[in-house]
């Protein structure tokens, strides 16, 4: 070697004598034959919604992207989501402070817009959004507070304790407090804790035959379309809109034990739905097995939403045996992922779009909801 040059043969990465060099290249070897990490369930699902859910043209999509991630979520065309909703859909019927505001249940081309009552206000509620928040549309400036006062006036309690409810109760839960009364349109005075109350005996009418199957030890209650099986998504929304009343103190003294029994049947349900989704993934013919795994997105999806957003809210605390059961529900939704994305079905949702068009919209809306029900889980 000439002096003052470079030994090339020594700071080699080839230098076995040297043990960082030996390290760097086991490393070096280790990471080129790794393959990449699968992405996460909940990752897939978030992939899911945030692409497919901000479609400025479908506001109920759009909702169910503000679902999991808040104020924050963006159109595709990079509004506001929130504004899209109002902007875009609201129709006012009238002028000044007792004009009309409504949500089209559906578009003319069959797009749902609000197909549950006051799901876009319960919506913008449980993101955050102030009262004082103003939307601007081709009518004016609207508030959502004013959406709130035509919710009110539109109030009939026969509707708000049907099946389709549950969104209505929701969002009143979230801006009344204990003891809030108000007049509707017709002039009939509400008391808001009433009608909770009758929310919470409706839950309990509705779930009987559950808390009886699970009173005698049975392994499942099948699913009919009956009580609870009748409202959409399986009823999970009215659980919601009458635990998230629960949230205060005295509602919880007041009604006792009476949601805890609601809990547990929702952990009887677990068990019960489970076993009957494994049966018909394993019975049905190949077209339905997209349907069942769907479902089975929805349940657990919808179960894990319901039961974090109640942690959240009130502070319960589940009992080891129910945290094992929440983890139980989190790889059955895993597994059910799984096998939708190798299915290819997350990837053909433009097809979907036009041949199966409501799987195309349920992987949408319960893509959503279960990444968010996921998320209060990690």
């Amino acid at each position: 070697m000439i002096d003052g040059g470079v030994d090339s043969t020594r700071g080699s990465l080839a230098d076995k004598d040297d043990p960082l060099a030996t390290v760097t290249l086991a490393l070096f070897a280790l990471l080129a034959t790794t393959p990449p990490a699968r992405p996460s369930a909940e990752q897939v699902l978030r992939t899911q919604c945030r692409t497919w859910a901000s479609e400025p043209k479908n506001p109920w999509a759009l909702a169910h992207g503000i679902a999991l991630d808040g104020r924050g979520f963006k159109a595709r065309d990079g509004r506001p989501a929130a504004n899209v909703i109002v902007s875009d859909f609201l129709r006012r019927e009238g002028s000044g402070p007792q004009a009309d505001l409504r949500f089209e249940p559906f578009a003319s081309d069959g797009t749902p817009i609000e197909p549950h009552p006051n799901l876009q206000v319960k919506t913008l509620l449980l993101a955050g959004h102030p009262l004082s928040k103003s939307f601007q549309t081709s009518g004016g400036p609207v508030t959502l507070g004013a959406l709130v006062e035509d919710l009110q006036r539109d109030f009939r309690r026969e509707s708000a304790l049907s099946p389709h409810g549950a969104w209505t109760l929701d969002a009143l839960s979230q801006v009344l407090p204990p003891g809030a009364t108000f007049t509707n349109g017709a002039g009939e005075p509400i008391r808001f804790d009433a009608v909770m109350d009758e929310a919470l005996a409706l839950l309990e009418r509705e779930q009987a035959e559950l808390l009886a199957g699970m009173k005698a030890g049975l392994p499942q209650v099948p699913k009919r379309k009956q009580g609870i099986y009748a409202h959409p998504c399986g009823g999970m929304h009215l659980f919601q809109a009458v635990a998230t009343h629960a949230r205060h103190p005295s509602v919880r003294k007041a009604w006792g034990t009476r949601l805890d029994t609601q809990v547990d049947i929702l952990f009887y349900r677990l068990g019960s739905e489970s076993r009957q989704y494994d049966a018909a993934l394993t019975s049905a013919p190949p077209e339905y097995r997209l349907p069942v795994l769907i479902q089975m997105v929805k349940f657990h999806g919808h179960f894990l939403e319901a039961l974090g957003r109640y942690r959240e809210e009130t502070g319960w605390k589940p009992t080891p045996a129910q945290t094992r059961s929440v983890e139980q529900a989190r790889a059955l939704l895993d597994g059910a992922v799984r096998r939708l994305d190798a299915s290819g079905a997350f990837r053909d949702m433009a097809s979907l779009k036009s041949t199966r068009p409501q799987l195309y919209l349920d992987l949408i809306g319960d893509a959503c909801h279960a990444a968010h029900g996921l998320a209060y889980w990690r």
